[in-house]
C-alpha cells in the first residue's frame, strides 16, 4: 500500500491540477513533472492519440526531449492501453513484443507502466512513466498512479471540450489574432509564478513590442496594417511549444509566459527563436512589410515572483532592446 507521505503527495497534486483549471498544456505539464518524484521513475509522458499515432504532448526527465514523439497506434504499449482501456506494465523492453523497441531505446527506458487517461466512457490518452532500469515498478507504484488518474483525466477532458467551446474561446483569446488574451494570460502568468515561487523551477515572461505598426497604418491602412498583425501573431505562435502560453495583450503588444526551462539560459535560446521566426519579411498584395520585435524578459524566481512586478520588469527591459535598436539604426 502506499504510504502517508505518498498519499499526502498525491492530494497536493491535486490540489495543484485544479488550480491550474483549464490550462490543458500546464495540466499536462505539471503531471509528467509530479510522476518522477511520486514513483521514483526516470521518465514521464503523457501521450495522445492523434492520427493512428499516440503523440508526446507533454514530459519530463529522460523523455523530457521528446515532445512531438510519434509511435504507431498499433504497434506501442502504449497505443495497446488506448484500444483496450487498460493499464499495461513493461518490466524490460528489450524482451516485449509489445513495445515500440526503436523508440524505448531512443528514450533509454528499458521498463515502464501505461495507464489509460480515461474520464467515463472516453480514453483521452495515457500517462506513462518509465524507468532506465529493467523490473524497476511494483504493483504499488500502479496503485500510485491510479489515483491520480481519475482527477487528470476529468482535467483534460474538460480542458479538450472547453477548448473547442466558442463562448470559452470568445472569452479568453484574441479575436483577430486568436491568441490568448490578457485575461487568459494574466491568469496563467498568476499560476506560473506560484508555482516557480514554491518549486524554485525557472520559468519567464516575454514582452514583446510588434515594431512599425503604426507607421504601417499611416502610411498604408489599417486593412494592411490587420494582415501584417496577424502574421506577426501567427509567427509568434510557431515560435513558441505547446507548454508556453503566446498572447496578445492589446494594440501591437504580445506577451509568451515560457514554462518550464530547464535552466535560465534556456530564455535567450526562446528569445532567439521568436526572433528568428519574426524577422523576415512578409508580403502582402504584392508589397513586401519587415516584421520587427522588440523583446524583454524577466525570469522567474530569479526576477521574483509577483505577476505584475515581473511584467514591468520585462518590459523596461523591451523598452531598452527598443532604445539600443534605434540607435545602432
Amino acid at each position: 500500500m502506499p504510504s502517508s507521505e505518498q498519499l499526502m503527495q498525491i492530494i497536493r497534486i491535486q490540489s495543484e491540477i485544479a488550480k491550474l483549471g483549464l490550462d490543458l498544456g500546464g495540466v499536462m505539464q505539471y503531471v509528467v513533472e509530479q510522476t518522477l518524484p511520486l514513483i521514483e521513475a526516470d521518465g514521464a509522458a503523457i501521450e495522445l492519440a492523434e492520427d493512428g499515432d499516440m503523440v508526446y504532448r507533454a514530459a519530463s526527465g529522460i523523455a523530457g526531449n521528446q515532445l512531438g514523439l510519434r509511435l504507431k497506434v498499433a504497434e506501442s504499449l502504449s497505443g495497446l492501453s488506448v484500444r483496450t482501456g487498460e493499464t499495461l506494465s513493461c518490466a524490460d523492453s528489450e524482451s516485449d513484443s509489445r513495445v515500440d523497441r526503436v523508440a524505448c531505446r531512443k528514450i533509454g527506458l528499458r521498463s515502464m507502466i501505461v495507464m489509460p487517461l480515461k474520464y467515463r466512457d472516453t480514453t483521452v490518452g495515457v500517462l506513462k512513466a518509465m524507468s532506465a532500469q529493467p523490473g524497476k515498478f511494483a504493483a504499488r507504484d500502479i496503485t500510485l498512479l491510479g489515483l491520480l488518474s481519475e482527477v487528470v483525466a476529468a482535467a483534460m477532458y474538460f480542458s479538450t471540450q472547453y477548448d473547442s467551446d466558442s463562448l470559452f474561446i470568445k472569452a479568453t483569446h484574441d479575436n483577430m489574432t486568436g491568441l490568448a488574451n490578457r485575461a487568459l494570460f494574466m491568469d496563467r502568468l498568476r499560476n506560473a509564478a506560484a508555482r516557480a515561487g514554491r518549486e524554485q523551477r525557472p520559468c519567464g515572461v516575454l514582452m514583446i513590442d510588434m515594431d512599425g505598426l503604426k507607421q504601417i497604418n499611416d502610411t498604408h491602412g489599417h486593412r494592411t496594417g490587420d494582415a501584417v498583425l496577424i502574421e506577426f501573431a501567427d509567427r509568434l505562435k510557431k515560435s513558441t511549444r505547446s507548454t508556453d502560453t503566446a498572447a496578445r495583450l492589446g494594440g501591437d503588444e504580445f506577451g509568451v509566459i515560457l514554462t518550464p526551462l530547464e535552466t535560465a539560459e534556456g530564455m535567450e535560446v526562446a528569445v532567439q527563436r521568436i526572433e528568428s521566426q519574426i524577422h523576415a519579411p512578409f508580403v502582402f498584395e504584392g508589397s513586401q512589410y519587415p516584421l520587427k520585435a522588440s523583446i524583454g524578459s524577466a525570469l522567474m524566481p530569479g526576477d521574483g515572483t509577483q505577476p505584475e512586478a515581473l511584467l514591468e520588469i520585462a518590459d523596461q527591459r523591451m523598452y531598452a532592446a527598443k532604445q539600443l535598436r534605434r540607435k545602432s539604426g
